[in-house]
């Protein structure tokens, strides 16, 4: 059968193994029940995520005049520390802004391929996790709005990294730690402002991908350079789909591409 539609991140369920769904034009593909099946996927134009238009991509989905344009891609998104909305200051739309703004967020360590520290809105848990690829995770703190989150996490950087090696997660080279002992371990780090909203439980959570086999080299797909590829599926992490030549590709680094996928 044959999808065709514009990619955006897959949709996940928090069960074991994780659930994932890729939206296409008119349905959905159900990720988990083409493991072992061959897909072809082709590059058929660009879609840009805000604008519909057939323009290059230039990140996050968005062509290069809408991601200057659009609050979704503006510098908070990425560095949550620079967050104005509780200061009632605008950097392009301060409606939008205050409602993802101004709403509880979390700090949390994840393990996927090295402990690391990061920040989502609270609504984000556990989908986040799931998409960093992350095999286990811990909340830190939870703040009112993402700017105390921000700072807590730069405050933190100090001292753990805050990347994943998108490699070694695939591979599934990873190695079990103690959340618990690191987040104790970090407490002191936290801001004066947040320290009050440090989170005291020893609740881990715990995630499993569906992946049949893990590849020991990996090899991004870029239909930009290769339009079509054919391969076996063999596994889903994070955002990334898993082939038995082992070749990956990347969901959400190619949102905004229309392809086409025909599963046999």
């Amino acid at each position: 059968m044959i999808y065709e539609g514009v990619l955006r991140k897959m949709k996940t369920e928090y069960k074991s193994p994780i659930q994932y769904f890729l939206v296409m034009e008119n349905d959905f593909i159900h990720m988990n029940q083409v493991l072992d099946k061959h897909l072809k996927i082709s590059f058929i134009k660009y879609q840009c995520l805000n604008c519909g238009l057939d323009k290059p991509i230039y990140r996050q989905g968005f062509c290069r005049s809408c991601f200057f344009e659009v609050p979704q891609a503006a510098d908070w998104i990425m560095k949550p520390e620079l967050s104005k909305a509780h200061l009632n200051q605008e950097e392009r739309d301060l409606d939008y802004e205050k409602r993802m703004q101004l709403q509880p967020h979390i700090v949390y360590l994840a393990n996927s391929s090295n402990v690391k520290v990061g920040v989502t809105r609270k609504s984000q848990v556990p989908t986040r996790w799931i998409d960093q690829g992350a095999h286990e995770a811990i909340a830190i703190v939870e703040t009112p709005n993402r700017y105390l989150a921000g700072i807590t996490e730069v405050a933190l950087k100090a001292y753990v990294s805050d990347k994943t090696s998108w490699q070694k997660m695939l591979k599934n080279d990873i190695e079990d730690v103690d959340l618990v002992a690191w987040r104790e371990k970090l407490k002191n780090y936290i801001p004066e402002e947040a320290q009050a909203y440090y989170i005291a439980t020893n609740k881990e959570t715990e995630l499993e991908f569906p992946v049949l086999t893990y590849p020991e080299k990996v090899k991004s797909l870029n239909l930009i350079k290769t339009p079509t590829y054919t391969g076996k599926l063999k596994g889903i992490k994070g955002q990334y789909l898993i082939f038995e030549d082992q070749t990956v590709f990347n969901i959400r680094s190619n949102e905004g591409l229309y392809v086409g996928i025909d599963i046999n």
